[in-house]
């Protein structure tokens, strides 16, 4: 048929950016939601994932059929899982189990091979991560795969400097503000740049988790809002690029996934929730003429198990 993808990973990007109707700020200001779930593994790293694997390819990095390696939380190694799947090329996944299991699983079933290191109680912290980091380097030694190495991979800017001119191009220019949490950094960064480009007025917000608020001065800490908060200030991080960096606990964060399957119908994991909680402090700074887009990262289908426990204990 005329116009229809040639494979799954053309659907990725140009995702659909929707106001809040009840989850609103008292001033009247606007929340804009990018709709990032509607990408094929259902959230947004298919658009980071893509943009590293073709950039190695492109320049030699990555050869047909070679190993690909990488540590990841969870969405970064689904979205990996996805395109190394079209692209036959074969995958290492380094994870452990403080993420979720539909995520672990979902890899998996896409035919990434994994390796899991054991957690402190399901709790994201500093010595995780770099565990996971030195797991992934080990695999890279043994196998001789192309490592996209996520935290230090400028690659993927590009997918997020795209995202950031799909939100200029949806609101027509009518932006105030854009909130986003910090992981990598890259998506921040890459839609901070496109988003100033056009305005330089634009005020950028980084979100990070309150038990662990690194990026603004304070100790590392364990929280469980996953795909953000590492416990270090990541490689691509850039401290001239937000205007200001709002702090988010897990049970706020949490709280507001919550809410936000109940008076909006939109399914969220916690990371998103931090970008609500944070995005609603911010319009009401902003007044009641203003526009905030955030991200909605991926979907709840992600933490299915999470909150079901959330629920249970209610």
């Amino acid at each position: 048929m005329r116009g229809s993808p040639r494979n799954i990973l053309e659907r990725i990007g140009n995702t659909p950016l929707l106001p809040l109707r009840n989850v609103v700020p008292g001033n009247g200001a606007r929340i804009l939601l990018k709709i990032e779930s509607e990408n094929p593994t259902g959230g947004m790293k298919d658009r980071m994932a893509l943009a590293m694997i073709e950039a190695a390819e492109a320049d030699g990095r990555l050869a047909p059929g070679g190993a690909v390696v990488e540590y990841t939380g969870g969405s970064t190694g689904v979205s990996l899982s996805l395109v190394c799947a079209v692209k036959g090329y074969p995958l290492h996944i380094v994870s452990s189990d403080a993420f979720t299991r539909e995520k672990l699983d979902h890899m998996r079933i896409l035919g990434a091979r994994l390796k899991v290191i054991p957690s402190d109680g399901g709790r994201m912290t500093q010595e995780l991560f770099r565990s996971m980091i030195a797991a992934a380097a080990e695999i890279v030694k043994e196998t001789g795969g192309f490592w996209t190495n996520q935290l230090d991979n400028p690659d993927q800017l590009t997918a997020y400097q795209k995202m950031g001119a799909e939100i200029w191009a949806q609101t027509e220019g009518h932006i105030n503000g854009f909130v986003q949490c910090v992981g990598t950094a890259a998506s921040l960064r890459g839609n901070a740049e496109t988003l100033r480009r056009h305005n330089r007025k634009i005020r950028i917000v980084a979100v990070e988790p309150a038990e662990s608020p690194v990026l603004s001065g304070g100790a590392p800490g364990a929280h469980m809002i996953d795909g953000i908060g590492i416990g270090f200030v990541p490689p691509l991080w850039d401290s001239g690029v937000p205007d200001q960096i709002e702090r988010v606990s897990t049970e706020d964060a949490m709280k507001m996934a919550l809410r936000l399957a109940r008076e909006e119908g939109i399914f969220v994991g916690t990371s998103t929730g931090a970008n609500v909680v944070a995005a609603l402090r911010v319009a009401q700074q902003m007044g009641p003429d203003a526009t905030i887009a955030t991200l909605m990262v991926d979907t709840g289908m992600k933490y299915l198990r999470t909150f079901g426990a959330r629920l249970d204990q209610s």
